[in-house]
């Protein structure tokens, strides 16, 4: 009895040990394939041209909550709503494996929702097995409460993929909305 509770002890103060063992080629691979948190956040201080501690903390949010992500979308939008909204926007996906493109989005949304505004936008996108798996439509929740600006950050997510937008700019807007964004590869007006 004294031996099988001196093996389970052994076997608990090992356990750690052997998984960051087992798991050592795995945890490498997840560095190699995705962007860790300094990246993101010193792409999006030259992005977004500010070095803010607020950018800084959205991006630990979101990485505490999905983890690091193997792309990013660098980009603009615009985006009004009086009740019903449009949204439209387009940018540069850039994804960990090399891959680059050109995207678009746009979308509608409805809720009680009032207001307009002009953004730059960094998306962060986890999950993406590849450029053209983006290429689809993403619902989310969208909730905004300012006046001139600041950064905001949402999350849309479909089939494992999230995508988390990161924005800053200019506008005035209150409200909550369900809609979703729709990803292509050439820009269109039609939000459907």
């Amino acid at each position: 009895m004294q031996l099988l509770a001196l093996r389970t002890a052994l076997a608990l103060a090992l356990a750690p040990l052997c998984a960051a063992v087992l798991t050592a080629p795995a945890a490498a691979q997840y560095e190699r394939d995705t962007y860790s948190t300094e990246e993101i956040v010193s792409k999006g201080h030259k992005f977004f041209g500010t070095t803010s501690r607020e950018l800084a903390t959205l991006v630990e949010h979101a990485g505490s909550r999905w983890g690091r992500p193997n792309g990013y979308i660098l980009g603009q939008e615009g985006s009004g709503a009086i009740g019903v909204g449009l949204r439209y926007g387009d940018g540069k996906l850039y994804m960990k494996d090399g891959e680059e493109r050109s995207v678009y989005w746009q979308g509608p949304s409805v809720g009680f929702d009032l207001g307009g505004e002009g953004a730059r936008t960094m998306i962060l996108v986890y999950n993406l097995p590849s450029g053209d798996s983006l290429l689809r439509r993403f619902p989310g929740v969208n909730g905004s409460a300012y006046v001139v600006g600041g950064l905001g950050m949402t999350a849309l997510s479909l089939d494992g993929i999230v995508l988390v937008p990161i924005q800053t700019g200019v506008g005035a807007r209150f409200g909550v909305n369900v809609g979703y964004l729709k990803f292509t590869p050439r820009g269109t007006w039609n939000p459907f």
